[in-house]
């Protein structure tokens, strides 16, 4: 008969043409767990594992959710978390080779090392205060005399301009709040450079944004997921068989074990897996090597550029993608503040998040 679309897809098998969907088999208490809501699935079987943590990037596995939330994760991640970048650049002086706007872009793209979490977002209609920029001042001269050559060259004498020679200015009580300053992330990035009697002297503001309005307040890199493979090897894999498929796998996924004096290949490293095919391709083998990719077990990849710590990012996501199922439940329960009943369980729900991801 006709497959109804409510079964639930439970992996993909993956072979040398195309990709197969494989279902949940349908038993009666089967059927009845796929007809029940969506968030009612989820709140059971939704766990984060974190793999690899470090301060640049976090390698964590999302279990037992449909591609619509990890995807909304995704993209929140790479547009919605906000942080803080230079916006508007008052230039006093600008001697140097690059062009105004072109110095103030560069300004703009780099990363600032503060808590955007600390900061209010400013409206057009809001005044400029300490809650809402951050102001740095940059004023650099080349000051060697005309007729200095570097040793060993007949070029005029050039001077670098590097994001370490921002200054920050502490407006109103920022000093005691932020006792250790405000930083670019890196000191060393190159703004500009100048020539003997050149000089650039500006104020930078910066404001807290969304990626998506401009990808200088992106935090992160790159936000990635890859659905878990899973790799059956048949039981007739073993002695020669085996040697050749250990051998034929580029990125090393199998071992040899040695099973009741028989020496059989196991696919010891799945999370290794590319499905570049190479183990299937040959004549023959596809019967003996099945290649399957779990369909709701997601692992996440997120590099930082280093305005917030890689966790900071996620937790920052799941917080901003909860606001708007909160918001979206205000709207259609007729309270468009989203205050109330919702607001109280999500003071609940956050602790969970808090220990899956600690």
């Amino acid at each position: 008969g006709t497959m109804e679309r409510s079964e639930s897809i439970r992996r993909y098998q993956v072979k040398n043409q195309g990709v197969s969907e494989e279902f949940q088999p349908v038993s009666a208490a089967a059927d009845a767990s796929v007809h029940r809501p969506f968030s009612d699935r989820l709140l059971e079987g939704m766990r984060i594992e974190v793999m690899e943590s470090s301060e640049e990037e976090l390698v964590f596995d999302l279990i037992g959710v449909d591609a619509s939330v990890a995807n909304a994760l995704r993209r929140i991640m790479l547009a919605e978390v906000p942080t803080m970048a230079i916006e508007y650049v008052y230039i006093e002086m600008n001697s140097g080779m690059i062009h105004d706007e072109v110095l103030a872009h560069r300004l703009g793209l780099v990363p600032i090392q503060v808590d955007p979490r600390l900061f209010k977002d400013k409206v057009p209609q809001d005044e400029i205060n300490s809650k809402n920029t951050v102001v740095f001042g940059l004023d650099v001269q080349c000051s060697r005399s005309a007729d200095t050559r570097p040793p060993g060259s007949t070029e005029p004498y050039t001077m670098s301009v590097y994001s370490k020679h921002l200054q920050w200015l502490p407006q109103a009580d920022q000093a005691e709040e932020f006792p250790d300053g405000i930083r670019p992330v890196h000191e060393d990035i190159l703004l500009a450079k100048l020539r003997p009697g050149q000089h650039i002297k500006l104020e930078a503001h910066c404001q807290r944004g969304v990626g998506k309005d401009h990808a200088k307040f992106s935090p992160v890199a790159t936000a990635s997921y890859r659905l878990l493979p899973d790799i059956v090897v048949a039981d007739e894999v073993k002695g020669e068989t085996a040697e050749q498929l250990k051998a034929m796998c580029p990125m090393n996924v199998f071992d040899i074990e040695d099973l009741g004096g028989e020496r059989r290949a196991t696919a010891a490293r799945p999370r290794d897996c590319t499905m570049c095919r190479e183990c299937i391709r040959q004549e023959g083998w596809d019967e003996r090597v099945k290649l399957y990719r779990a369909a709701d077990h997601y692992i996440f990849k997120v590099e930082a550029v280093g305005m917030l710590a890689p966790r900071d990012i996620v937790k920052e996501a799941i917080r901003i993608l909860r606001e708007k199922c909160t918001d979206f439940l205000g709207e259609l329960q007729g309270d468009p503040a989203g205050t109330g009943a919702a607001a109280a369980e999500e003071d609940e729900d956050k602790d969970d998040v808090e220990a899956m991801l600690s």
